[in-house]
């Protein structure tokens, strides 16, 4: 009898630019990660003190101290990284663990764009302070789509402003002290990264309904 065909298998999503540093520096982050275990800290203790760099770096901002809040950033940023190593290093990373490190970042990221939000607000720079508001809203919808889909059984990671590629441009622009160049290109090619994951996950939908799997 003859079986059907299958429809080929949904490709694997490619590595985000954040996916292939960490590969890229496993041999630093490894040994610095493997201390930390050492030390007895645990990854959820060090994703906090990644969310505590990000609301003192936030405090800098609101005081219109860019510079400050730059260099905080920078090195609060590599805890992003080490807290998963560890729990790898560990041999039991946790769906909690996991869970909690998604909304953490979140929060670390919605934080920092509160700080920009008053000081653009204190100095009376309305047009500024909604250009943060439309940078934090395409932020979180970045994050917010991929974990919509993932519910549905589509890992979406395309787009050309990950978290990763975000905080690569604010950074700098802090460190710069043109915050506002950061805010308006993350406010559009945020928003327009929602807007490629929106159409990854219809294109793959649309797909699926073409091509079902063969019933037995």
């Amino acid at each position: 009898m003859h079986t059907p065909a299958q429809p080929p298998a949904d490709p694997k999503p490619p590595a985000t630019l954040s996916d292939q540093l960490r590969l890229a520096f496993k041999g630093i982050l490894d040994p610095i990660a493997a201390f930390l275990n050492r030390l007895g800290l645990t990854p959820n203790a060090v994703t906090l003190l990644g969310l505590a760099g990000s609301a003192i770096a936030a405090l800098f901002l609101a005081q219109g101290k860019m510079l400050l809040g730059g260099l905080i950033l920078l090195l609060a940023a590599p805890l992003d990284a080490l807290d998963g190593a560890m729990a790898r290093l560990r041999g039991k990373p946790t769906p909690f663990g996991a869970f909690f490190d998604s909304v953490t970042d979140r929060y670390s990221e919605l934080v920092i764009f509160a700080g920009l939000l008053y000081h653009f607000i204190n100095k009376g720079e309305h047009t500024s302070a909604l250009m943060v508001f439309a940078a934090a809203s395409g932020s979180v919808l970045v994050s917010y789509i991929r974990a919509r889909a993932a519910s549905l059984g589509y890992d979406t990671k395309v787009g050309i402003l990950s978290r990763f590629e975000r905080f690569a441009v604010l950074i700098p622009a802090l460190l710069l002290n043109i915050p506002l160049a950061a805010v308006w290109l993350i406010a559009v090619l945020a928003n327009f990264t929602a807007l490629q994951r929106i159409y990854d996950v219809y294109r793959r939908m649309q797909a699926d309904l073409q091509n079902p799997p063969p019933t037995r």
